[in-house]
């Protein structure tokens, strides 16, 4: 593994894992460590939001279950602006369920999460299962999973004797689990080299009423040793100020990524 200060091309160098390795490069190539989540109910919002930030953003976090207007031609086009803007797809559906189930859920249905999606996530709580159902499915078309270990909310059962077995979980599936939604740098081993993305990011440390708990990028990249900052309504919740206030969440998350290097 890579030492906490090592930068992102050396780390993407030695990765075992190919879609952690993809993002490293795609990270150090563009010059960012951002993340957006769009967090909107319409088709025609969330692809205008992710095509103005695009050009600064390493990973788009979507919920495609709360868009009303869903599509294949949303997919369509949220693909070619991934390819446009170079970036990933991250749909944070959650999973957790029994491994068939899960199977299904990433493969079929209306959404067809697999087929455009490179990363998604998934809890613990069903157990190594859950991963395995995920990995037939998301494997053979180059998809990462991400496990969440931690989560940003107030009063989250995501701690302690949960978050560390839940470690132990990617550590036993190290060819498709990429990393962590986590708050913190989740280990310091030799042997691994787990990415994590971190949500709950704003220029100010505040909150919101139904919990969720702020921190800045500074905190999350240079402080805890995370990867990516995950930035929701920080960044959409100015819709005249997309471009720009992206480019100041990608300023501000390299510099702090840059100050962990030196």
């Amino acid at each position: 593994m890579a030492p906490k200060n090592a930068t992102y091309a050396a780390r993407a160098k030695v990765h075992k894992n190919p879609l952690a390795k993809q993002l490293l490069e795609l990270m150090e190539r563009k010059k960012t460590n951002l993340s957006i989540s769009v967090d909107v109910t319409s088709s025609e919002e969330l692809l205008r939001i992710v095509d103005q930030a695009g050009p600064h953003i390493c990973v788009v976090k979507t919920h495609i279950d709360i868009v009303e207007d869903f599509s294949q031609d949303l997919v369509e086009k949220l693909t070619a602006l991934s390819k446009k803007h170079d970036f990933l797809i991250f749909e944070d559906r959650k999973f957790a369920d029994i491994g068939n189930t899960v199977s299904l859920q990433y493969s079929s249905g209306v959404y067809k999460i697999a087929s455009w999606a490179h990363i998604t996530n998934a809890h613990a709580v069903p157990g190594d299962g859950v991963v395995a159902g995920l990995k037939k499915v998301g494997q053979p078309v180059g998809r990462g999973l991400l496990m969440l270990a931690e989560m940003s909310s107030a009063g989250s059962l995501a701690t302690g004797s949960y978050t560390t077995a839940t470690v132990e979980m990617a550590r036993r599936h190290q060819d498709f689990v990429m990393g962590f939604i986590a708050q913190r740098r989740m280990s310091e081993r030799d042997d691994e080299d787990f990415l994590v993305l971190t949500p709950g990011v704003q220029m100010e440390s505040k909150g919101d009423a139904m919990g969720q708990q702020y921190r800045t990028p500074q905190q999350v990249i240079e402080k805890d040793g995370c990867d990516v900052i995950i930035v929701g309504r920080g960044i959409y919740g100015q819709p005249d100020k997309i471009e720009e206030t992206s480019r100041m969440y990608r300023a501000a998350g390299w510099e702090a990524y840059q100050r962990r290097c030196t």
